[in-house]
């Protein structure tokens, strides 16, 4: 009789504790880098008081990692329901009796410090909860994904600058071809094999897609602007009827956070006005401005199938790789993530994240809008909660995918999937096109 071989756990309990460390720095930086009436204070209702995001951190990991994986008795059972994201909306949130700035994070401290425990002695295995260390990777994914949250509202927030960033090495402009052929054919879309991947992922199964070309760089704030001056706004032939009637209504006119002035345009960027520079991807914009965007330029928005296809398949050996550059998780030279930078590097930037067919900055950068609603593939199952993804399926979502500079490497991969309304605009989002091969 034969037994598989048991699995190696310490990798993953070096790899839960690493993320976890990671993420904490962040939100520490996040929710320090003000005083206490900027943490409580709401700077937009489509956002909380970062003082609810920090607290709502600290509540998730102790119903998760101590209450169901270690089955400890809550610290604080009371403030479940204030932190509950769906039964308080974000406009709502500044008007509970939310824990003040200090004793959230003494709260968030006391949580973090039982998981540790939790985590040093965890066994790793024997429950999907629990195998590859799971729930801690979904944790980790959980406060980075909060963490992002933060930093549009940090975008949002009026004053002084709170948060400095190094800026992206400079590159020679982009001199690349414009599009790249992607071959039709199928390949595999989704995955059943990524330990820390969500349910809106899996499972993997075969796509079959119509060869198509696409752009090798996201669109830019250069080739933006050209849309802008040639009447993008003001011509409704553009815009999807919900789209146009939108922008009628509320009087938009440009990029979020975008002004004309004295014959350029300039934006403000965490606290700081600048010039838009022309040479990064365009961000701050709606599905309803992309699409427009896409229609005006002969072109249109990606599936979601031809955005992954794009990303992950190579044509040497037919298989599907975690990442454009390969299976190795993201290091520096592959891609603008983890907030290292608080803006998009340069169309062209990333060489060496290119995908085999020579796509760049698939990963990081910008949220790439596609043209898809979002969907469950098939075989979907919700865990380890319905309210994660099931919840938001549906046609009144459109998919993101790639991640932006926002998000961090545990966050981000081949497969991530992300949604929002297709009005959004203060998430750190853009796009690339594509059209259909001629026949």
């Amino acid at each position: 009789m034969t037994t598989e071989p048991a699995l190696d756990t310490e990798p993953f309990r070096e790899r839960a504790l690493t993320t976890l460390t990671t993420a904490r720095a962040r939100t520490t930086l996040l929710t320090s880098c003000v005083e206490d009436p900027d943490l409580t204070a709401q700077h937009s209702p489509l956002m909380s008081p970062l003082v609810w995001d920090l607290a709502h951190i600290g509540n998730q990991e102790e119903q998760w990692l101590l209450r169901a994986v270690a089955g400890q008795e809550a610290i604080r059972p009371e403030i479940d329901s204030l932190y509950d994201a769906f039964e308080h909306p974000r406009a709502e949130r500044p008007r509970l009796p939310l824990l003040p700035p200090d004793e959230a994070r003494r709260y968030a401290a006391e949580v973090r410090g039982r998981v540790l425990d939790v985590l040093e002695g965890a066994t790793l295995q024997g429950t999907r909860l629990t195998e590859a260390g799971f729930a801690f990777g979904m944790i980790a994914q959980h406060e980075q994904q909060h963490d992002e949250t933060m930093l549009i509202t940090h975008q949002l927030r009026r004053g002084p600058q709170a948060l400095t960033a190094p800026d992206p090495d400079p590159v020679p402009p982009f001199t690349g071809p414009a599009e790249v052929l992607v071959p039709g054919g199928p390949f595999t879309m989704g995955t059943s094999a990524e330990p820390w991947s969500l349910d809106n992922e899996r499972p993997a199964h075969r796509r079959e897609v119509a060869p198509f070309l696409i752009d090798t760089t996201p669109v830019t704030n250069g080739a933006y602007q050209a849309f802008i001056e040639d009447g993008g706004y003001d011509t409704e032939r553009w815009w999807a009827p919900e789209g146009w009637a939108h922008i009628r209504l509320n009087s938009v006119q440009a990029p979020l956070f975008w002004r004309r002035e004295a014959g350029q345009w300039l934006r403000r960027r965490f606290g700081v006005t600048e010039v838009v520079p022309p040479e990064e991807p365009v961000l701050h914009v709606s599905w309803y401005e992309a699409d427009a965007y896409a229609r005006w330029a002969g072109r249109r928005l990606p599936t979601e199938t031809e955005w992954e296809k794009a990303a992950r398949f190579d044509p040497a050996t037919g298989r599907s790789r975690r990442y454009p550059w390969g299976d190795a998780d993201p290091a520096p030279e592959h891609a603008n993530l983890g907030q290292r930078h608080l803006r998009p590097a340069p169309a062209g930037s990333y060489p060496a994240g290119a995908s085999p067919l020579g796509v760049r900055q698939l990963i990081g950068d910008v949220w790439e809008w596609t043209s898809s609603d979002f969907l469950p593939y098939p075989g979907f199952a919700p865990f380890p909660y319905k309210e994660y993804s099931e919840v938001f399926f549906g046609p009144e979502y459109k998919v993101l995918r790639g991640g932006s500079f926002a998000v961090d490497p545990v966050a981000c991969r081949g497969t991530f999937r992300n949604w929002d309304y297709p009005i959004r605009r203060q998430i750190f989002s853009g796009f690339r096109t594509a059209r259909s091969e001629s026949v």
